[in-house]
């Protein structure tokens, strides 16, 4: 059996909500013994993770969330590609987080422009300082700027928009206003980028993104072709029938079959609990992620 694990996580190194080492904290109290923090873009929360870690006798899992282009898909989208053992220490692969960390933050800009020419007005103080302190900026960060803007307050009670989850779906998805697309990296080269950095490529949610079954195995197929090592198959938002479907077609075709809750903060609408997704007593395949 596995240990008890949870291979999704963010701190305030991205867009979570509490420091990495609070993070770790919030899992060992869970009973959580395998933890993945996996900031979007960056690893800069890695090694206080580790330290975090050893005092808590929680493994940490050194990883990663890419925001990748699929630029194959029928429609231009955007999906997110974890790295897992990765060497987060490598400065050939911080080199090109920080190229695709330097794309994420003018897809971020090019949104609040977008946002502002829809007439909302945007609190940046939040924005302004991440930027100056090169931290990630991403679409929580420009919900928060609008929710916190008092101008906008009768605009979004009327649209029924009340937290950062609910201003994104409206405003800051595919086929939404506001919504534009990354640039780089593409699939391939989130893959290739965590392969050359030493770890394991795995498909992160892809039910989040992509909500045709048959869609989602055909990319699973290409992502294969890719070089993907596997795919997030036990996920807090999946379905039994989702899981299911995942995890026989990662074990008939020999993929890995990761799971996480997502963790981005206690007060979070969705992602708040460690520990929160369900196997459905199916049994992951973590491969070398699990230490065995």
């Amino acid at each position: 059996m596995p240990p008890r694990f949870d291979l999704q996580s963010h701190s305030t190194h991205s867009d979570g909500a509490l420091p990495a080492a609070e993070v770790v904290a919030r899992a060992a109290e869970a009973g959580v013994e395998l933890l993945a923090l996996s900031d979007h873009d960056t690893v800069s929360g890695v090694s206080e993770a580790i330290a975090a870690g050893e005092q808590q006798r929680v493994r940490i899992v050194p990883a990663v969330e890419i925001s990748a282009v699929d630029a194959d898909a029928p429609v231009g989208r955007e999906l997110h590609i974890l790295g897992y053992n990765i060497d987060h220490a490598d400065p050939r692969f911080t080199e090109r987080l920080t190229a695709f960390l330097a794309d994420r933050e003018q897809r971020t800009l090019r949104m609040a422009a977008a946002l502002k020419e829809l007439g909302f007005e945007l609190d940046e103080r939040e924005i302004s300082e991440r930027v100056a302190g090169g931290q990630p900026i991403g679409r929580p960060h420009l919900a928060e700027a609008a929710l916190s803007a008092p101008a906008n307050a009768e605009r979004l009670k009327a649209e029924g928009i009340d937290d950062i989850g609910s201003f994104i779906r409206a405003y800051l998805i595919e086929g939404r206003p506001a919504f534009r697309l990354r640039e780089t990296p593409t699939v391939a080269e989130a893959i290739q980028a965590i392969h050359d950095g030493g770890g394991l490529a795995i498909w992160a949610h892809p039910f989040w993104d992509i909500s045709d079954a048959d869609e989602v195995l055909a990319s699973i197929e290409r992502f294969r072709a890719l070089g993907i090592d596997g795919v997030e198959a036990f996920y807090v938002t999946h379905t039994r029938e989702q899981t299911e479907l995942l995890a026989e077609r990662c074990r008939a075709i020999g993929q890995l079959s990761t799971g996480s809750s997502d963790f981005h903060g206690p007060d979070n609408r969705l992602f708040s609990r460690f520990l929160a997704f369900e196997t459905y007593g199916l049994e992951p395949n973590l491969g070398s992620i699990s230490g065995g």
